[in-house]
């Protein structure tokens, strides 16, 4: 037995409280990434049925605000979570997105009789899960090792995407029971509350002033100009330009922000954060565009476009798992490059391959949806290194503001002519493959969507020298 005096906690040096607070918090991470898995797959289920659901309550024709206005909510509380991740409890903000999450989940089962109803509680569903998905984030960029860091973002994207495949399909199998069971999914959080409880930070490590009125006009002007690219209302696009402007002149003026002018000034930043924005834009709609292709071209039923969906998934839950083993073996922006490219030769191929038959269009598909998931980890790897540690938390705001932005943004843009076949009059489609009417339309629209992913990855390598110019080594470029 030894006879060394016990180390009482007033005796800790600060280096062994912060380990100890590291080591608890990296316990964490699996619970957390379980809750974030339970509410995207509600999130996917309902994107899958939301259709049979509004038929089912009357409302057939705004059935599709089931998807958008939780999208909305989503992009908003990405920002607002990730950035209050550097000013309050991170043990306090996952309590109470878990509240929000079981609130919505029970209200929602109970009362689900009216569109308005099934809504709302989606909304706040979707406000509850996000928290744990930015505290596992913030966790991510704070307490690992730069080589720990690449496999924990690898399995976040792995994550969002085995939860994506298994949301199809859940959803198909639970709306031929009943469509409101998809509401308890989350319920299963419940298990690890007790790991959460023990283990989470309960503090930043500093005492600092939550900017309040920051966040309200931020988000008030996020909010505008989300709803104004769903819809195209143009009030809402000067309401958000005058709300942004008003946002400029508060940070510049107020005494404690939360965030502040010089955030934006980082240069190193804006053209990393940017590569989000490109990568992802077409995220929310090339899935539309394949269930558009499959029912006007194949005549298949939205659950069999699903099945040709799944294998693409399970390959990009394969390689988003295995993204940091390639970043270590190729280096960032070698492994950003590979998945930027294996983007644009899915969509190329599918431009090609339109008429080639449904299991074409799924090798295509995989491409693409596999290209993604490798970059996501380096991607987001090389925008939070453009920030000092104490930013981490709105780094990871700001970025997932700009993935879910730009798909937002992406599907406004691309909805109307996958649903019109407005693109269908031109003659490339025709001269390249000879399709005409609908045909023409989807491989006019995977012809520009290869267009933007060249235009992405000419972007990151025109910019990459500035962007990793200080602070990374050659082996981490």
């Amino acid at each position: 037995m030894s006879n060394r005096p016990s180390i009482t906690a007033a005796e800790r040096t600060p280096d062994q409280t912060n380990d100890e607070v590291a080591a608890k918090a990296r316990k964490t991470l699996i619970p957390l990434l379980f809750i974030y898995m339970l509410g995207t797959l509600c999130l996917q289920a309902f994107n899958l049925v939301f259709q049979q659901v509004g038929a089912d309550v009357g409302a057939a024709g705004q059935a599709s605000l089931i998807t958008a206005v939780p999208g909305v909510v989503l992009g908003i509380v990405c920002f607002v979570y990730g950035s209050l991740c550097d000013f309050s409890s991170l043990k306090r903000m996952t309590m109470f997105g878990l509240v929000l999450l079981w609130a919505g989940s029970l209200l929602g089962f109970v009362l689900h009789g009216s569109l308005l109803e099934i809504i709302v509680f989606r909304a706040i569903q979707t406000a509850g899960f996000q928290a744990a998905g930015s505290v596992y984030l913030v966790i991510v960029a704070r307490y690992l090792h730069a080589g720990r860091k690449l496999l924990y973002f690898g399995m976040f994207t792995a994550a969002y995407q085995l939860a994506t495949a298994i949301g199809v399909v859940s959803g198909g199998v639970v709306s031929a029971i009943d469509w409101s069971y998809l509401f308890l999914i989350p319920m299963a959080s419940i298990l690890v509350v007790p790991t959460l409880l023990a283990n989470l930070p309960h503090t930043t490590g500093k005492a600092a002033h939550v900017d309040v009125p920051g966040f309200i006009i931020f988000a008030l002007a996020v909010l505008q100009l989300t709803l104004f690219f769903s819809d195209l209302h143009w009030p809402l696009l000067v309401g958000s330009i005058v709300t942004f402007a008003v946002f400029a002149v508060y940070i510049g003026r107020a005494r404690d922000p939360f965030i502040t002018p010089a955030f934006f000034h980082n240069t190193r930043w804006w053209k990393a954060v940017a590569l989000m924005f490109l990568f992802y834009f077409t995220n929310f709609s090339i899935t539309p565009l394949y269930n558009a292709m499959g029912a006007s071209i194949y005549g298949m039923t939205s659950a069999q476009v699903s099945l040709v969906l799944l294998p693409a998934l399970i390959i990009a839950t394969v390689s988003g798992t295995s993204s940091g083993a390639i970043v270590g073996r190729l280096g960032r922006r070698t492994t950003i490059t590979l998945g930027a490219s294996l983007m644009c030769l899915g969509t190329l191929s599918a431009a090609f391959s339109v008429l080639a038959g449904p299991v074409a269009l799924a090798i295509c598909i995989a491409l693409f949806y596999g290209g993604m998931a490798m970059l996501y980890s380096p991607t987001v790897d090389t925008v939070l290194g453009t920030l000092p540690a104490e930013q981490s938390g709105r780094g990871v705001g700001m970025n997932d503001l700009a993935m879910q932005g730009a798909g937002s943004i992406g599907i406004a843009i691309f909805g109307t002519p996958i649903a019109t076949n407005s693109l269908s009059g031109g003659n490339m489609a025709t001269n390249l493959i000879g399709a005409t009417g609908a045909a023409a339309n989807y491989t006019n629209l995977l012809l520009i969507y290869a267009a933007i992913m060249v235009f992405a990855i000419i972007w990151f390598r025109v910019n990459s020298r500035s962007i990793y110019a200080e602070g990374t080594t050659e082996s981490e470029k």
